[in-house]
């Protein structure tokens, strides 16, 4: 027998809670590990800013549109080449994410406050470009794949660039070094967009081979990530 909604919605709803509870676990201590300490006000805000809106706009999708979050909760990669990229992307990440408790604990930097704090409005703007891409696309899921009924969305940010949610993410990972008052994590961060690249070249091939319109599309609209620029 088929589940009734509010039984779906109950089911994701814990799978989001959980999923939640053990990022927010998890990211704090990669952050406050290295650190020795919880006195690291740049690794709190850090956490307010990136997380409060990720678990708003998640609630958002559980009431409003539960599909969509359940397409983003999706992680299992089906394609090698992609298995690959999203190691090398975790690995980056990792490393963006350490540094700074060590840079903290040993004092190798001194970000200025108004940089840390500019560096989380953009990080806030990187999220903004997020939730507009999902919004403009309902398709849009962390597996690389070609969904049933799908259509190229070329509206809204896909009329700047082919990939607005990996601009969004880049410049959340991009700025975060120096959120969390570090300038040495800038050192694998500026890595983190370069190896979005092969993701991305790898997604295309599939969309250029299985989603109607793609080709027409990457004619209209020529930059993949970063616009006027690549």
């Amino acid at each position: 027998m088929a589940k009734s909604i509010p039984t779906q919605r109950l089911i994701l709803l814990r799978a989001m809670l959980l999923r939640l509870f053990s990022g927010y676990l998890l990211m704090a201590f990669f952050l406050f590990a290295p650190a020795g300490t919880l006195a690291f006000w740049e690794a709190w805000l850090y956490l307010g800013v990136l997380l409060l809106p990720i678990t708003v706009f998640g609630f958002i999708l559980l009431i409003k549109a539960p599909h969509v979050l359940e397409a983003r909760m999706r992680m299992q990669e089906r394609d090698p080449q992609q298995k690959r990229a999203i190691a090398i992307l975790s690995l980056i990440l990792l490393m963006i994410l350490i540094i700074p408790g060590f840079d903290q604990r040993y004092g190798w930097s001194d970000v200025p406050a108004g940089v840390v704090i500019a560096a989380d409005v953009l990080i806030l703007l990187g999220y903004l470009i997020f939730v507009l891409t999902v919004r403009e696309n309902q398709f849009a899921s962390r597996v690389v794949e070609v969904q049933q009924e799908q259509v190229v969305i070329s509206t809204d940010p896909y009329a700047f660039v082919r990939h607005p949610m990996y601009l969004g993410f880049s410049l959340i990972f991009v700025m975060t070094p120096l959120a969390l008052g570090s300038y040495w994590a800038l050192i694998p961060a500026v890595f983190f967009p370069v190896a979005l690249g092969a993701r991305i070249a790898n997604e295309e091939a599939l969309l250029l081979h299985s989603l109607s319109g793609y080709e027409e599309y990457i004619r209209k609209v020529k930059y993949r990530l970063i616009p006027f620029i690549w």
